[in-house]
């Protein structure tokens, strides 16, 4: 079994007033999709897909601990201190998973709200175990597929790029509290530029995440 990750990028961000007046984020889009070739070439049978999702309802949303992370975890655990979101339910539309997750009051959520606040284009990462075998020029998911989480959040892909283009151009990259030192930039460029061909998407997203943690 090997570790099955997806990203879809059509995420919808909703912000809601509560009662008392404090402000809410959500995510909400199809999280999860099946009888369909993805980017990554994969397909998921509806057969596969329908019995996880009805398990992680049962096993986790229902239970309120069907938690997700930010960013691009490099296991199937859960890592608590990484804790981002919730999701709250998960519907199917045709062959579809329309998920909502609530993004929850904790460092790395406060990360995602403000990220929101900020109008920041944001996308979703599944993530789960399981064995694929070639069928009609496709790689198809088998049956020991298993969820272990609806939805991670993750950058644009095209933010970490901008992000690498921008600091080896030697622009300015601002957070709330001032200009980022040019010591940590030059940083930066040591760890991209040393990264290997195999590496380097890996050592991008990192040093763009490590960007966003000090926002």
């Amino acid at each position: 079994m090997k570790l099955i990750t997806e990203v879809t990028e059509q995420i919808n961000i909703i912000k809601e007033d509560t009662e008392s007046g404090k402000k809410e984020f959500f995510i909400e889009g199809p999280f999860l999709q099946a009888e369909k070739k993805n980017r990554n070439g994969r397909v998921y049978p509806m057969s596969v897909m329908e019995r996880e999702v009805n398990r992680y309802v049962t096993e986790y949303i229902d239970k309120n601990r069907a938690y997700g992370e930010l960013g691009h975890p490099s296991g199937p655990t859960i890592n608590l201190e990484r804790v981002s979101h919730m999701t709250k339910s998960l519907r199917k539309e045709g062959t579809d998973y329309i998920g909502r997750a609530k993004i929850m009051d904790t460092p790395y959520g406060n990360i995602v709200s403000k990220l929101m606040a900020e109008g920041a284009c944001l996308g979703v990462s599944s993530r789960g175990m399981g064995s694929l075998k070639e069928k009609n020029g496709v790689m198809e998911v088998q049956d020991d597929f298993w969820l272990a989480t609806a939805a991670d959040i993750v950058a644009d892909p095209s933010a970490p790029d901008a992000f690498v283009r921008g600091i080896m151009e030697g622009k300015e990259w601002v957070w709330d509290n001032g200009i980022i030192k040019e010591m940590q930039v030059d940083n930066y460029k040591k760890q991209i530029v040393k990264a290997s061909k195999k590496d380097l998407e890996t050592t991008q997203m990192r040093v763009f995440e490590d960007f966003i943690s000090k926002l």
